[in-house]
């Protein structure tokens, strides 16, 4: 059978009139509502292979569109986000095998590559920082859209990036994150095992390698690929300041003989990677918005998904493993005559110039504007594999026979140094995050513990104290923010010639650092200083609450469980309706979290003490002054107020003692037990019948009610325990609940209410059911059962009369 390919020939034979480019498109459009997904790639790859360039030129972008889906985000393409192997394995490994960097997609991109085709990219779909500054005809600082910039004859609308075929791919590879993260997933999806967050790890593997350099791309050129050409129209551009000459401008830009060095072209393709993915993932946010978006009332124009922030941090891994895959230069004479490789110098700068300003940006962001939900997890982690270099470096920790975690070397110094932000300021804004969460939550408690055990490893507190020593040293002037790239770290050697040594040299790069980010006016917080510290001492006292409460709510769920007796399940009595706790998700997770959130939070509490250097003395004393004592029972006194004829009203010291979290009421329902919801062990039926039927009995024997309640002796004991609540009358005695409705509360009635309780229901069908096999009948079970109760009631009136005078 002909394949369509080979009627494609026949056609192009036979039509002149129709261009062969738009028919081989027709005819893959069609495929694309004909074909299983297999069948389609296989013939994209064997039209890749066998067909030129110049025909394959105009199925290329709407090949990357059908791919990668569009920018609008209305065609999803193959949807690689949502397209896993454990759900869809043919279609998943057909995908990755396409897609791969020495795949078909890429030799198509290759093939184009040589030609030196061009395609253009909307402006309107860039970053928006990057969007603003096309269209006000400023040139952006990264050298990826230099030369790029097209504008059309009318004006200034319709600007367009005019991108070869490598960055048009990359492009939209990179941008598709963005555009599809508002879709709604129709099932669950593992981010990690997604074919998109696979590609991308190929994709740094390939052109970010940690072990030898990037593998040249395939072409029957002897030259290679071909350098891009500047194909932008002369338009007047305003810099943003001095900006030292990228990688790509030096190696690659201009360089048009065929005779090109092939290590250039590999860190032509390994930067113009990077690039694209920094720009498309990180640059939401510039650092004039981001000053902008400290107050409250800037609406957030960017909101990044958990998603987007686990490739980041997939991302900065390896970028960190790439870093640190550098070998060290031998210190030798001749070492100083040998220029480093392309590879190598882009090694050692890819994380300060490419990265650093961004990611800060992005997690100030993130730290400010996140939910204060679980999901802030995936940014934390982010976070914490930026601060640990040495965690991907090639040599591997030497394992001791104890088991103390290893000391961070030295070497990281200048790594913390001109990183200083990224560790104070972001850690003084996680714990005013911490501050505000609900540390009983055993997720909440994990992301504290996380935070405190990566700052107590041994001397990395130290090394940032002696970052911030350098910072705050007075004898150096640091130029004006305006050309705030120029004192980047890449740069080798001191701007100090005429001052002594290392420490000036080291304290410029600090201060570098800091006001490059943040500006010259910045008021610097000390991360050891006694503001941090009373934070810390906050977070330490929410800590002990976050304690005590979770042994409290583990004590009452072991007392609720123990109380399940066999008498529980026979007493006819008002069932207790608040034996829950739903302030938090430990019910629902059970007892195992709870003891894990209490090692969590006591683990978090012992490694903050080793980093701010806290001793006992002073936990036990802030816990007194922050009012965490507990009273004779055991139990969290309650604010302070004071008792008048409408129930307990608040002092000023009380409403100051529940706004700071230091005093709180028991939140529990405490109205009348005949009103509360149906619950779900309950039938709907009988408790509407049962409601009408006790109603009805206690409005018409109201009084004989109450005077049977009043009287003395034994008879009156025995109905008042069985007529009358106390327990829910002292309970309400300690609440700011109104005398009128406590009053409701107190007065003797009949509920019935406990009959409509499937417990109840099966626990007396389970006595017929056992009686039945002794040969008792129903008349004679119900009257024991009545025996037996009574028995029991007899008793347990006599032990609250015992116990009465003991009660406060």
């Amino acid at each position: 059978m002909t394949s369509p390919f080979g009627r494609y020939r026949n056609a192009e034979a036979a039509s002149t009139h129709l261009p062969p480019p738009s028919y081989l498109l027709a005819s893959l459009k069609a495929d694309c509502l004909n074909k299983p997904f297999a069948q389609r790639c296989h013939d994209l790859a064997t039209v890749i292979e066998e067909f030129p360039a110049k025909e394959l030129h105009a199925i290329f972008p709407w090949l990357v569109e059908n791919i990668f889906g569009s920018l609008d985000g209305v065609i999803l393409g193959w949807n690689l986000r949502c397209l896993q192997g454990r759900t869809n394995p043919t279609e998943y490994n057909i995908a990755l095998e396409f897609l791969d960097p020495g795949g078909p997609m890429m030799k198509l991109v290759y093939k184009l590559q040589a030609e030196e085709y061009r395609y253009d990219f909307p402006v309107s779909y860039l970053p928006g920082p990057v969007k603003v500054s096309i269209q006000e005809r400023i040139l952006p600082e990264c050298s990826l859209y230099h030369n790029k910039v097209q504008f059309p004859s009318s004006g200034g609308l319709g600007l367009n990036l005019v991108l070869n075929p490598f960055e048009y791919c990359m492009f939209y590879f990179a941008i598709s994150l963005i555009t599809q993260r508002n879709i709604p997933l129709t099932c669950h999806v593992s981010t990690s095992n997604s074919a998109y967050f696979v590609l991308v790890g190929r994709y740094l593997k390939w052109f970010l390698p940690t072990e030898g350099s990037v593998l040249p791309p395939p072409s029957s050129d002897p030259g290679g690929v071909p350098s891009p050409a500047p194909r932008s129209p002369a338009v007047p551009f305003t810099s943003y300041g001095m900006h030292p000459t990228s990688l790509l401008k030096r190696h690659v830009a201009h360089q048009p003989s065929v005779n090109a060095d092939p290590a250039s072209q590999e860190i032509w393709r390994s930067e113009t990677l990077l690039q694209i993915f920094v720009e498309m993932w990180l640059h939401h946010y510039s650092l004039d918005m981001y000053q902008k978006m400290q107050s409250p009332h800037i609406k957030e124009l960017f909101k990044p998904t958990e998603e987007h922030v686990l490739v980041i941090r997939l991302l900065v891994k390896h970028l960190h493993a790439f870093s640190n895959s550098l070998k060290p230069e031998p210190v030798s004479p001749s070492a100083h005559s040998h220029t480093a490789s392309p590879l190598a110098e882009f090694k050692r700068i890819v994380m300060p110039r490419f990265v650093q300003q961004k990611l800060y940006v992005f997690l100030q962001h993130c730290f400010g504007h996140w939910p204060l939900d679980a999901s802030f997890r995936a940014v934390l982690e982010m976070w914490l594999s930026y601060l640990q270099p040495w965690r991907y470096a090639p040599e591997k920790p030497v394992l001791s026979a104890e088991s103390q975690p290893r000391s961070v070397s030295e070497k990281w110094a200048p790594f913390i140094q001109e990183n200083l932000l990224m560790y104070t300021k972001l850690f003084v804004g996680f714990l005013n995050r911490a501050l505000r969460t609900d540390l009983v939550s055993p997720k909440n408690a994990l992301m504290v513990f996380r935070v405190a055990k990566v700052f107590a490893q041994p001397n990395l507190a130290e090394m940032i104290q002696k970052g911030e020593q350098l910072f705050l040293e007075t004898d150096l002037v640091v130029p004006p923010r305006q050309h705030r790239l120029f004192v980047s770290p890449s740069f080798g050697g001191s701007f100090l010639s005429s001052r002594t040594p290392a420490i000036t040299d080291i304290s410029f790069k600090v201060k570098s650092h800091v006001y490059s980010l943040e500006g010259q006016d910045f008021q610097y917080k000390q991360m050891f200083g006694p503001e941090v510290r009373n934070l810390v001492l906050r977070l330490a006292q929410l800590i002990g609450q976050a304690q005590q409460t979770a042994k409290s709510i583990s004590d009452h769920s072991i007392e609720a469980t123990a109380s399940q007796s066999f008498f529980s399940w026979l007493r006819f009595g008002p069932s207790d309706l608040n034996g829950s706790y739903t302030g938090n998700d430990l019910d629902e997770i059970g007892q195992d979290s709870i003891k894990k959130t209490d090692e969590y939070l006591e683990k978090a509490l012992e490694y903050l003490c080793q980093i701010f250097r806290l001793n006992e003395a002073q936990l036990n004393q802030l816990m007194l002054n922050w009012g965490a004592a507990q009273d004779e029972n055991g139990k969290k006194q309650l604010p302070d107020c004071i008792e008048s004829e409408d129930g307990l009203i608040l002092t000023p010291l009380g409403r100051y003692q529940i706004i700071n979290g230091l005093r709180r009421f028991p939140v529990e329902y405490q109205g009348d037990p005949e009103l509360q919801p149906i619950r779900s062990y309950e039938n709907t039926t009988l408790v509407r019948l049962l409601f009408q039927l006790s109603s009805a009995i206690n409005r018409r024997f109201a009084g004989s009610l109450e005077t049977l309640c009043t009287k003395e002796g034994f008879l009156g004991s025995f109905c008042r325990y069985h007529l009358c609540n106390p327990g829910l009358a002292e309970k309400a005695r300690h609440s700011p609940l109104s005398k009128q409705n406590l009053g409701q509360i107190r007065q003797p009635r009949v509920s019935l209410r406990f009959l409509a309780s499937y417990r109840t229901l099966l626990s007396l069908l389970l006595m017929y059911f056992i009686a039945s096999w002794f040969c008792i009948g129903p008349v004679t079970c119900t009257f024991l059962l009545f025996i037996g109760y009574l028995f029991y009631a007899v008793l347990m009136t006599f032990f609250s009369e015992k116990r009465k005078p003991h009660q406060s």
